[in-house]
C-alpha cells in the first residue's frame, strides 16, 4: 500500500528546501512532488508542501 507524507514549509529557501529533502528520504520515504503557495504583492513563495510516498505492507495481507 502507498502511503503519503506531506511537509510543510512556512519559511520557503534552499535550505530549508533541502533540510527537509534529505531529512525525509534518509527516513525512508521517496520524494514525489513540491507545490508552492503564492502571495499576489510577491514573486517569492510564501509556503511549500513537499510530498513524499513510501510502501507499506498492507496489514490484512492481499484478498
Amino acid at each position: 500500500m502507498l502511503i503519503y507524507k506531506v511537509v510543510e514549509l512556512g519559511t520557503v529557501t534552499d535550505e530549508t528546501i533541502e533540510k527537509a529533502l534529505n531529512e525525509w528520504t534518509a527516513s525512508g520515504w521517496r520524494f514525489d512532488g513540491m507545490q508552492f503557495a503564492m502571495r499576489e504583492s510577491s514573486r517569492r513563495p510564501s509556503m511549500a508542501f513537499v510530498v513524499f510516498t513510501r510502501e507499506q505492507p498492507d496489514a490484512g495481507g492481499t484478498p
